[in-house]
């Protein structure tokens, strides 16, 4: 598993990011902490297999399965000593609170001791902003990190689901100030989500920011596991929490499904794989985060990271997107 440096940290990461955010919970949506995803079993057995094929970078959220998936990263570093990056994010709440949530500077303050409680860390090496807080002056939000970057609690910071304006805003107030600025940005990025290459993959490029996709094979559908005029398979995410996928349910996208498959079938590879290494062959992209639930899904990865794509060949694969 090749690994690089995340933007201008001196932090290196591999290629392919574990996501944990299915464990003990779906996310952050507190009606499914403790009855949907990955048991505590089930996460660690994930994190050995991961680690096994060189990953060597987590990422989660304090609000995942609401805390339970730092919990169990956080056992896991403990009993295998392995080392390994850990992403960490903030901004919803832990206990499902709907008036626990932002990034007002006694917020972050309480948060990263919660965060760093549960994995058993005495520093998070990549600490980020879960989105944007408008109720919430972001100087006010950047000192605050800041502050723990220069207290040693945290190595980096970044950003994820973030539009142009507020990632230019948040470098010139760093800048200004003097304050520690977001290094690397996490957005969607898939064929099916190309939004981040018209604002932020420009702007990524000119501060030599890195770049860590999440949800590369959107939610699944990237995978063939959903077809035309079948039922969507139990327990997959179009059944569990579907809104954030509902614009690709239409024949356009079906028809791009089929063409993918067929290419990936000229390729020798599978659907995931292929849309995998589209998202990684990508200049701009560092690493990209997968959600496996189990060991086996990890091989369309192993596979991605190999396999090479030229610049026509992506244009061809994106064309029926």
């Amino acid at each position: 598993m090749e690994h690089r440096p995340l933007g201008r940290t001196a932090q290196e990461v591999s290629r392919v990011i574990v996501g944990c955010g299915s464990v003990g919970g779906i996310g952050s949506t507190p009606e499914l902490f403790g009855v949907a995803g990955e048991n505590e079993e089930e996460a660690l057995a994930l994190m050995d297999a991961a680690w096994a094929i060189g990953i060597t970078c987590f990422d989660t959220a304090a609000s995942y399965g609401g805390g339970q998936s730092e919990t169990a990263i956080g056992k896991w570093l403990a009993s295998r000593g392995n080392p390994v990056r850990v992403v960490t994010k903030l901004f919803h709440s832990v206990t499902g609170d709907p008036a626990d949530r932002g990034l007002a500077p006694d917020r972050i303050r309480r948060e990263i001791e919660g965060s760093l409680r549960r994995l058993g860390l005495e520093r998070i090496d990549l600490y980020m902003i879960h989105e944007p807080d408008p109720d919430t002056p972001l100087a006010d939000t950047l000192e605050a990190l800041d502050g723990l970057v220069r207290q040693g609690k945290v190595g980096a910071i970044g950003a994820s689901n973030v539009d142009g304006a507020y990632l230019e805003e948040a470098l010139a107030i760093s800048a200004e100030r003097g304050f520690a600025r977001f290094e690397w940005v996490q957005n969607e990025y898939s064929l099916l989500a190309r939004g981040a290459k018209h604002e932020v993959f420009p702007i990524c490029a000119r501060e030599g920011l890195g770049f860590t996709p999440f949800s590369p094979l959107a939610g699944g559908w990237l995978t063939g596991k959903y077809r035309r005029g079948e039922r969507y398979p139990a327990g997959s995410r179009m059944t569990l929490r579907p809104q954030p996928y509902g614009s690709f349910e239409n024949e356009r996208t079906f028809d791009a499904l089929e063409a993918l498959e067929a290419a990936a079938h000229a390729r020798g590879v599978g659907m995931a794989a292929l849309a995998l290494a589209w998202v990684l062959s990508h200049p701009q992209v560092t690493a990209a985060v997968v959600g496996p639930r189990r060991a086996e899904q990890l091989e369309p990865a192993l596979v991605a990271a190999g396999l090479a794509l030229s610049p026509s060949e992506r244009g061809e694969l994106a064309v029926p997107f």
